[in-house]
């Protein structure tokens, strides 16, 4: 038989409550529950206020008022707790946004920092890129053999150094909101042949084989020239860099539909573990410091990608097997030519 919905029901521990009143014995709290236990052995619904009232140990009006008390005493204690909660949900509340706001100011602090000493080497590398060119051209004297390769190799530094330093400006402007794209139609399959044939002298170097999957007829898309290109060969130039010998990078530009554009680059390289992909576009992070000393790097280049494809409306997604390679690929709008 289903237990009838009374106020008592709501009541736990009725009994030890009327104890604590001393509105009834111990000794009669334990006779009303026998009381009450063969009443429901024997199939009848029976509550513990019932069989107090049946064994006259107290009358309706008194159990009624015990109930009521309790009642009163819960709902008091649940408001409590609740003005309790939402006490601590507004004090965490409040010092998880101070924490959100020294954040930003801190990320604020680093960008702006990152930004000042990019621009302060800039003038000091121009000038030694300067005397670099004077001395490759034998403006001030001519030079041996051995002082020739001296300067090629201090020119080849330079420029890994300026791209660097390009690399650190952009990551501020990103980091501050400030990057800017200027758009125009831009032909993906000669952004690719000129990344291609620029990456050849050091996929060569590593005996990698890399490959333009071309396909005819691509219309323009719309983007910014300098930093899609800029992107795509980062992708490019860390297919490569993470391919052991023999091993083959391939860059394709695809048409997926009438409206986008695929931009791909596949390798057979070391692979990245499906649990830790987020972590290769986080920037200054290198997924552990062998590898850093190793292929060397900043952990600058796949964050900026995300950066600036973030910044074309896009999304890039990755696909991964380690030890078996990586496809780094992402969408952009075609310019549709109307009649």
């Amino acid at each position: 038989m289903a237990a009838h919905l009374t106020p008592e029901v709501l009541v736990p521990r009725l009994g030890e409550y009327l104890v604590q009143q001393g509105m009834l014995t111990p000794v009669g709290l334990q006779q009303a529950l026998i009381y009450q236990n063969q009443k429901q052995n024997a199939g009848a619904h029976c509550l513990l206020g019932q069989a107090l009232e049946d064994l006259n140990l107290l009358s309706r009006q008194q159990i009624d008022q015990a109930v009521t008390e309790q009642i009163i005493q819960l709902r008091n204690a649940l408001e409590d707790a609740n003005r309790f909660l939402e006490r601590r949900v507004a004090e965490r509340t409040s010092e998880l946004q101070e924490a959100l706001r020294k954040l930003s100011e801190l990320s604020q602090m680093k960008a702006n920092f990152v930004a000042n000493i990019s621009h302060e080497l800039r003038t000091p590398l121009t000038h030694v890129k300067g005397y670099l060119e004077l001395l490759e051209t034998e403006a001030l004297g001519a030079l041996n053999d051995e002082q020739k390769n001296a300067v090629q190799v201090s020119q080849r530094a330079s420029g890994r150094l300026e791209s660097l330093i390009d690399s650190l400006i952009l990551f501020s402007l990103a980091a501050r909101g400030e990057m800017t794209l200027q758009l125009a139609p831009v032909d993906l399959n000669k952004v690719a042949e000129e990344i291609i044939n620029y990456s050849h002298a050091k996929a060569d170097d590593r005996n990698v084989i890399l490959h333009f999957n071309e396909q005819a007829g691509i219309p323009d898309v719309q983007a910014d020239k300098e930093k899609i290109s800029w992107a795509i060969l980062q992708l490019v130039d860390n297919a490569i860099k993470f391919t052991p010998s023999s091993g083959q990078v391939i860059l394709s530009i695809e048409q997926e539909s009438k409206a986008l554009i695929m931009v791909s680059v596949m390798d057979t390289g070391i692979g990245i573990p499906a649990s830790r992909i987020d972590e290769v576009f986080e920037p200054f992070h290198q997924l552990d410091a062998s590898s850093t000393r190793r292929y060397g790097g900043t952990g600058l280049g796949l964050a900026l990608v995300r950066e600036i494809i973030s910044a074309h409306g896009s999304v890039i997604e990755v696909q991964s097997e380690e030890g078996k390679g990586s496809r780094f690929r992402f969408p952009l709008l075609a310019v549709i030519k109307t009649a």
